[in-house]
């Protein structure tokens, strides 16, 4: 029996690491011209209310949930009133935090969001690993789903967190709330089924595949006027490097787009 403490360094772990491969891509294809130690502090308030929102989830919803099935009882379902005030609580936490000063003054929320959505993300991946190898013990498989879970939570509530950001900057703050709570809501659902039925990764994926490219408008939309500009000039002094480059080997030149 593998003890407590290594099933949660190893939770650990995985969570991290999902959370720095979230970082990749949308944050760092624009590094330099966000408010970078804002996000950052997002990251450390995004973890004490990851984890008081993921150990709630646990305590609310997945335990008895898993109760119910392991003693062979009919279950009735997820209890509908934690199912929404959990995911409430946690998105009217994440906009208090969007709104403060230092993130509105450079209107950083979707940056901001990004970054605090993937620490929320981090702690419900990590609470879920911790249950998943509870559940079936180190195995090939539950390493297996724990590295789904690794990837793909903290990127999907960064997606939610983003996105509420986003609205923020367009003055629709019920909307971002009501938004983030419904989405928060289907993310447990989703990955609490997932644990016993691996098969629910198709409803999963989809979602946070589609919705990762948007999520480079949302970042752009936080990117002062004058970083707007000077990405502009980078990019496209890039792609006439590339075109150069190419030209000069004996290729044929390629046309790139700007963004």
């Amino acid at each position: 029996m593998v003890s407590e403490l290594v099933l949660f360094q190893l939770s650990s772990f995985f969570a991290l690491v999902g959370m720095t491969l979230g970082w990749r891509g949308v944050m760092t294809k624009y590094a330099g011209f966000y408010d970078l130690p804002t996000a950052w502090n997002q990251v450390f308030w995004g973890i004490l209310l990851g984890g008081f929102y993921a150990m709630s989830a646990d305590n609310g919803l997945f335990v008895p949930y898993f109760q119910t099935a392991s003693e062979g009882g009919v279950y009735a379902g997820l209890n509908v009133i934690s199912l929404m005030l959990i995911p409430l609580i946690a998105s009217v936490g994440s906009h208090l935090l969007l709104r403060r000063a230092r993130v509105r003054r450079g209107g950083s929320q979707p940056t901001s969001g990004w970054a605090l959505g993937l620490a929320i993300g981090g702690m419900v991946a990590m609470v879920t690993v911790y249950r998943t190898f509870e559940i079936y013990g180190i195995t090939v498989g539950s390493l297996l789903s724990a590295g789904m879970f690794a990837l793909v939570v903290p990127r999907a509530d960064a997606l939610i967190t983003a996105r509420h950001g986003h609205l923020m900057l367009q003055d629709k703050r019920w909307g971002a709330v009501l938004r983030s709570t419904f989405w928060r809501a289907a993310l447990l659902v989703a990955v609490y089924f997932v644990v016993f039925e691996p098969l629910g990764w198709v409803f999963i994926l989809p979602f946070v595949l589609l919705s990762t490219p948007a999520a480079n408008g949302w970042i752009w939309d936080a990117v002062p006027k004058e970083g707007r500009r000077r990405l502009r000039r980078i990019w496209a002094e890039q792609a006439r490097d590339g075109n150069s480059s190419t030209v000069g080997a004996g290729g044929p030149p390629r046309i790139h787009q700007g963004d």
